[in-house]
């Protein structure tokens, strides 16, 4: 039986990684059940935090915005979902605008007596969404608006994660075929009536009055799947970016949309609604540089985790390598058969450097970045262990690099260690940073791990 131990990366903590262990544990399952998952949560005894509690924060006397900042390109698929990242109800309150600019600044448009404005029958179509259109079958997810929500049939059938405690989880048992949105509806599921009201508020007050137009469903699917998603990682983004496939966020705003009445499976809207999110962003960017000034303490202490660990672990990162050498150690000696470090972003270069230390931990036969910054600190002559310029040690794991293009803190290892890293690309269809967060809820990475594992 492989021992994979599962070495998280920067800013996280028990929580989060227990979310991303069952991503992983479930995720392996379907390919490989016999494989062991060990943790490797390093992050609560060593992680940063601020110890003086934020006394170097300079405190803000006055409120001057700060303008600048570049557009996203209007050829670019992802421009859309860059936006609602940053304000989901941006690409609707567009739509409103033109729809008034087309009404001219006139009278509001009358009906006939009796008869309902269609705007506040789309509305009322926008608070009866479901999930259900993603599902089907008979497992049951607590918190779904409007009852219960089948996910079995998305799952594949009788998915389970048995046992998700103690030191190491064995995946026999977990069952289902191919990748699914069931984790990413189950997520959703509690804050979607709440998500679709806001919405339908939105779409009654900016729309009420003016003439029909097209396009409003997939648009307010996008609203309401986009706020789900913000209500889900918690108030102020406090808890860790929602792992999202791109695939499962299609599905999802694709069965939203077809509740609608609408067309629009793409997962991404039109060049016109791209040119939406363009001219958007014009708008947004320097308020947000002002807010960011504003609330410089609350962002400050909320960035602490992702960016201080970066920064402590350069300067004091032995504690991090010793709790990864425990694990392994630990998989060892449980005698369960040859171990894997999985490892994501942060938790990479610590591999690296541990696996470069004169005295690396005996029996790990494959080691497997995610979304690592390694070669790239190698280039820079930055990683602990291994100055630029040296090679891998001869002893060195077989090592296997994966990373998304859309992700801006993945490298690339082949070109940096040529002969020694295979480079897996794969594409969650997220833009950065989401994408950096997102490779455990990607189904195609177990399918390219599966074979590699020993």
């Amino acid at each position: 039986m492989t021992s994979v131990v599962f070495v998280h990366g920067t800013g996280v903590r028990a929580k989060s990684y227990e979310k991303s262990f069952a991503r992983v544990v479930n995720g392996l399952g379907r390919v490989r059940a016999e494989v062991r998952v060990v943790r490797c949560l390093w992050g609560e005894e060593h992680g940063a935090s601020l110890g003086l509690d934020g006394a170097s924060v300079p405190v803000r006397s006055k409120n001057r915005g700060i303008g600048g900042g570049e557009l996203l390109d209007e050829d670019d698929p992802l421009a859309v979902w860059a936006l609602l990242e940053v304000d989901p109800l941006a690409e609707l309150r567009e739509f409103a605008e033109a729809a008034r600019a087309r009404r001219g600044g006139g009278a509001r448009v009358g009906f006939a007596p009796g008869r309902q404005d269609p705007w506040h029958t789309i509305a009322d179509r926008v608070r009866g969404l479901s999930l259900a259109g993603v599902s089907g079958g008979e497992e049951s997810v607590e918190g779904a608006s409007g009852g219960g929500l089948s996910l079995a049939g998305v799952a594949g059938g009788g998915e389970s994660v048995a046992g998700v405690s103690g030191g190491g989880e064995s995946l026999a048992g977990v069952s289902g075929g191919g990748g699914s949105p069931a984790e990413l509806v189950s997520d959703l599921a509690p804050h979607l009536g709440p998500a679709a009201g806001r919405v339908a508020h939105e779409i009654s007050r900016t729309l009420g009055g003016t003439p029909p137009a097209d396009g409003i469903e997939a648009i307010a699917a996008r609203a309401v799947y986009a706020l789900a998603v913000q209500r889900a990682e918690g108030p102020d983004g406090a808890d860790e970016p929602l792992p999202v496939d791109g695939a499962d966020r299609d599905a999802v705003v694709g069965a939203l949309t077809d509740q609608l009445g609408g067309t629009d499976r793409g997962g991404f809207a039109a060049r016109a609604a791209k040119g939406v999110a363009v001219r958007a962003l014009n708008s947004y960017l320097s308020p947000l540089s002002s807010l960011a000034h504003s609330f410089r303490s609350g962002i400050t202490r909320g960035s602490v985790p992702a960016g201080g660990d970066i920064l402590r672990y350069q300067a004091r990162g032995a504690g991090v390598r010793a709790a990864i050498r425990a694990a392994v150690r630990e998989a060892v000696d449980s005698g369960h058969g040859p171990v894997v470090l999985l490892a994501h972003s942060l938790g990479g270069i610590a591999c690296v450097d541990l696996l470069a230390e004169p005295d690396p931990p005996a029996g790990v036969e494959l080691l497997v970045t995610v979304g690592s910054q390694a070669p790239f600190l190698y280039e820079l002559d930055a990683l602990t262990a291994l100055r630029r310029g040296e090679p891998l040690p001869a002893a060195f794991p077989r090592w296997i690099n994966v990373y998304d293009e859309h992700d801006l803190l993945g490298f690339v290892g082949a070109k940096v260690f040529p002969g020694r890293v295979t480079d897996l690309r794969v594409d969650t269809r997220q833009p950065f940073p989401r994408a950096h967060t997102s490779y455990f809820a990607h189904h195609r990475l177990y399918e390219l791990l599966a074979p590699e594992l020993p």
